[in-house]
């Protein structure tokens, strides 16, 4: 082998063990991750306990309570860089698999989200078992649809610590009419257009509304875009959320935390639900200009490609670093 080719194998394979130990560095985080079973009334729970590397005497715990879809313990760690910021804090987190994910029993679209606050009871329930947590610091984090299911965990627990909700929904019919209407506008649909996707979906509510079977459902369905049994279940279960009368149960702290570029939430007019609902000595509210629904840097969140580069090169930088920094602020104040 001459030598240029033998100099050129060379720094190649340098390249690429340089590269593979950037990326076991970016997708290591400083906790231990352990795997945990909960045995409950209603069947097994599986999920994953966070804990600060090498703690000692008593620490905290942030028990998260998922939005919506069929979401894993980890979110395919994208929980993981918060649960990094809580654990250099002195708090450990808990996260479930929905039921039906990751191996766990059950289907999570037949459960109503009293169903759900249920599930985070029991959880919470177990972690106060465990010997290292301290049973005066365990909160709450929950996004998107956590907001009809938190206010129902803290109406009958009521030793909460604090809650951190991360661009809640507060009426489900409502909340729905402004994504269609802010997706179909992003997309470049007419004011037409949108007008008759909205008396479609007006259609769908009535439906519902009446308790018509998915067979009635489908004489009128949109072809391309069809809702399958098990969501419609689900749907039907769950469309009259509304948390605004359930906010007024809070009784510690809360962290209300809006994304300025949110398209799934009106967050203005969540900001002005809870102001009115949720004792002002317990409410903060903060304002993230650049970042949407999911708490991503938007310019990586609007890229499939850029997503997934930094899911694999960068995984801290995925979500907002400021979000990030705020929310183990105000964990380390409690």
């Amino acid at each position: 082998m001459k030598k240029t080719s033998k100099l050129t194998l060379g720094i190649a394979s340098g390249l690429a063990v340089a590269l593979i130990l950037i990326i076991l560095y970016q997708n290591s985080y400083k906790m231990t991750e352990e795997k945990i079973q909960i045995t409950t009334p209603k069947g097994v729970l599986t999920g994953t306990l966070a804990l600060p590397k090498d703690h000692s005497g008593k620490i905290g715990l942030v028990v998260f309570v998922h939005g919506d879809g069929p979401i894993n313990d980890t979110y395919d760690d994208g929980y993981k860089p918060l649960w990094e910021r809580f654990a250099s804090k002195g708090y450990a987190s808990l996260s479930l698999n929905k039921p039906g994910i990751n191996g766990a029993p059950g289907n999570w679209q037949d459960q109503s989200m009293e169903d759900r606050a249920q599930e985070i009871r029991y959880a919470i329930d177990w972690a106060r078992t465990l010997p290292m947590i301290d049973k005066q610091k365990i909160g709450l984090w929950g996004a998107s649809q956590a907001g009809w299911v938190i206010p129902k965990i803290v109406k009958k627990e009521h030793n909460i610590a604090f809650s951190i909700l991360v661009s809640p929904a507060v009426i489900w019919i409502t909340q729905g009419q402004f994504n269609t209407r802010k997706e179909m506008e992003q997309e470049g649909a007419t004011p037409q257009e949108i007008t008759k996707r909205l008396d479609y979906n007006q259609q769908i509510l009535q439906l519902l509304q009446k308790q018509a079977s998915y067979e009635e459902y489908l004489k009128i369905a949109n072809p391309d875009n069809l809702i399958s049994k098990e969501r419609w279940s689900f749907i039907g279960k769950n469309f009259r959320s509304d948390s605004t009368e359930e906010l007024g149960y809070f009784n510690s702290p809360v962290l209300l935390v809006l994304a300025g570029k949110d398209i799934n939430v009106d967050v203005k007019d969540t900001e002005r639900v809870y102001r009115q609902k949720v004792p002002s000595e317990l409410l903060s509210v903060i304002r993230l200009p650049e970042a949407d629904h999911s708490m991503m840097n938007e310019k990586v969140a609007h890229s499939k490609s850029l997503t997934f580069l930094t899911a694999v090169f960068a995984p801290r930088k995925l979500v907002n670093d400021e979000y990030l920094k705020i929310l183990a602020d105000y964990v380390s104040q409690r």
